[in-house]
């Protein structure tokens, strides 16, 4: 084997090790849903303790991604990577043995701040190992492990509860994260980080601001639909907007100050003002407007009487799609360099609004499988190319951040469509059923992915950043 064969075969052992890193943090914000009626149970706490199992790890993970994505770009992406496999794990196996409510969630604010330290480092060395065909098909393969966890994770939880596999229940949701992590960690050898980390101290007042402010937009958009938008809430959102201001003047600041700062920005204003990265960012906003989708379609399925296990298996169409989607990516790529994201959005306008009529015209039918899977596979292709798009707008040296504004902007969107997606769902099913309810998002949804497909078409005339 040559020098050359061989350092090619450690470079994809390493990417193989960055997938099953990239795909437990997204695997647990949706393994919960269906099985908290059983840890409510179990624990106590009441629908208060359901809801504060989604809030405390998405809120979390949200708020602290551009923090975990400049740490990588600041230590070295490999340990900073490692750092959060090993805490994962660890916050994962105190969810699995939690005896009370206050446990659980403990462990769950750990896993948060533990999958943001891990989860930029996966694109960002992505990024900065692999050029050309190798990065197409790493983010086409990254871009399916993030599919497969988000639909086979909802899956997933209500078979596992189902199936009360060593007496575990609602357990092993949590547990089965440490036999990946243990693989990920015994590969972990194999990641090579061209970019060990500098110098710089990193900004602590940056992060505080920046950590503040998005807490003030986050922890309200998860919290006040089930609190009905109390006072606080509002106060917290236009506070939260001011911190942000606050917190680019200072950024700013520092940025103007160029070499003679030792401290370097949080998030360099030359790397979030390059051409087209703020264009790029609202269309992966938009673009996961879906997120809410996963909430409400499982609502409607316990509305129209569908078990765990039949509510498990209708979303798999959807999941299938999702896994199939990213991996024709880098085979398109050769033939349609640009517009395979704006594609990939318009079939998944195409699907939603193709399962709007279904369901209205018919109502709960196998035929639903069809658009379900169209859905499934138009977000396959637009994920993967929505972030290949915005991180290569990004200066290379910020590759680290470019992932972790990705994933913020990800989770955020997450919480707002929850919010916005969700809250509409349940007054419109009210007052005419879930039927007309989800035929109703669908429609709203599909409006929003058509913008995200002509902000991608127009981010992809901008000239990709330099290194």
């Amino acid at each position: 084997m040559t020098s050359t064969t061989r350092t090619q075969a450690r470079t994809w052992a390493g990417v193989v090790t960055l997938l099953a890193g990239t795909l437990l943090p997204p695997l647990d914000f949706f393994i919960v849903n269906l099985a908290i009626p059983s840890i409510q149970h179990d624990l106590g706490g009441g629908d208060t303790l359901g809801r504060q199992i989604v809030a405390s790890y998405a809120a979390t993970y949200a708020v602290m991604l551009t923090l975990g994505g400049r740490l990588g770009d600041l230590h070295g992406r490999r340990r900073v990577f490692l750092v959060g496999l090993v805490g994962f794990a660890l916050a994962s196996l105190l969810c699995g043995v939690a005896t009370g409510p206050w446990t659980l969630l403990a462990g769950r604010v750990l896993q948060g701040v533990t999958a943001a330290l891990m989860a930029p480092q996966s694109l960002a060395l992505i990024r900065a190992a692999l050029d050309g065909r190798d990065q197409r098909i790493a983010l086409g393969l990254h871009g399916a492990t993030f599919g497969l966890a988000a639909v086979i994770g909802q899956s997933l939880g209500g078979l596992l509860v189902t199936a009360d596999i060593g007496g575990l229940g609602w357990r092993a949701i949590f547990l089965v994260n440490l036999p990946v992590a243990a693989l990920a960690l015994l590969g972990g050898f194999f990641l090579r980080d061209p970019h060990s980390g500098g110098a710089q101290r990193l900004d602590r007042t940056g992060a505080l601001l920046l950590l503040t402010g998005l807490a003030g937009i986050v922890v309200p958009l998860v919290e006040g639909p089930d609190l009905g938008w109390p006072l606080w809430c509002l106060v917290s959102l236009v506070a939260a907007a001011g911190v942000l201001i606050r917190f680019w003047r200072h950024e700013s600041a520092l940025g103007a100050s160029g070499s003679r700062a030792r401290v370097m920005p949080l998030v360099p204003p030359k790397a979030v003002t390059a051409p087209g990265v703020r264009i790029a960012l609202v269309s992966v906003a938009l673009f996961y407007s879906i997120a809410g989708f996963f909430l409400v379609f499982s609502e409607h399925e316990q509305a129209v009487g569908r078990t765990l296990v039949q509510a498990s298996l209708d979303i798999l169409p959807l999941g299938i799609g999702f896994l199939i989607g990213p991996l024709v990516v880098p085979h398109l790529v050769r033939f349609v360099p640009r517009g395979i994201a704006a594609a990939g959005l318009v079939l998944e306008t195409i699907g939603f609004l193709a399962f709007a009529g279904l369901v209205t015209a018919l109502g709960q039918t196998p035929w639903a499988a069809a658009p379900l899977a169209l859905i499934g596979f138009g977000q396959g292709l637009a994920l993967p190319s929505l972030i290949r798009l915005t991180v290569t707008l990004v200066p290379r040296a910020f590759a680290g951040l470019a992932s972790g504004l990705v994933s913020a902007t990800l989770q955020i969107s997450a919480a707002l469509s929850v919010a916005v997606i969700g809250g509409t769902f349940y007054a419109v099913a009210g007052a005419h059923g879930s039927t007309r309810a989800i035929a109703a998002v669908s429609v709203i949804i599909a409006v929003l992915l058509s913008i995200s497909a002509l902000l991608s078409l127009r981010a992809e005339r901008v000239t990709p950043a330099e290194a």
